[in-house]
């Protein structure tokens, strides 16, 4: 019934993904209160993306996972990155956002991986 805490794996998935929600709170926060213009939308912006990722790596990252499924969580993981970083760092950087429409376009392939490895299982 209780798995040994030895025996149990730690979730690498569902780590990253309370990592982002919770780097997505700062962002939130930051967006809201110390940035202006163009990079506040921004930053609101990378905020959504990460906080709704994060969360969904955390609730799908659980035991049992198919090898499609998991390929899918790490295109949301590394779509979430591109996307939502290229967007931070535009706006705290002044770097190019050319990240955040391949991140878009991942975040979405991983969305319709998910969803084919749904009607699989």
């Amino acid at each position: 019934m209780f798995q040994d805490r030895r025996q149990r794996r730690p979730s690498l998935l569902g780590c990253c993904g309370g990592l982002l929600a919770a780097a997505a709170i700062g962002l939130a926060a930051y967006a809201a209160h110390g940035a202006q213009g163009p990079a506040q939308a921004n930053l609101h912006s990378a905020a959504l993306y990460a906080f709704g990722h994060g969360i969904a790596l955390a609730a799908l990252s659980g035991g049992g996972l198919r090898a499609l499924g998991r390929v899918a969580l790490y295109g949301l993981l590394i779509g979430t990155l591109l996307f939502s970083g290229s967007l931070v760092a535009g706006a705290l950087g002044g770097f190019s956002t050319r990240a955040a429409p391949v991140g878009g376009v991942t975040m979405m392939l991983a969305w319709l991986l998910w969803a084919i490895d749904a009607v699989r299982r």
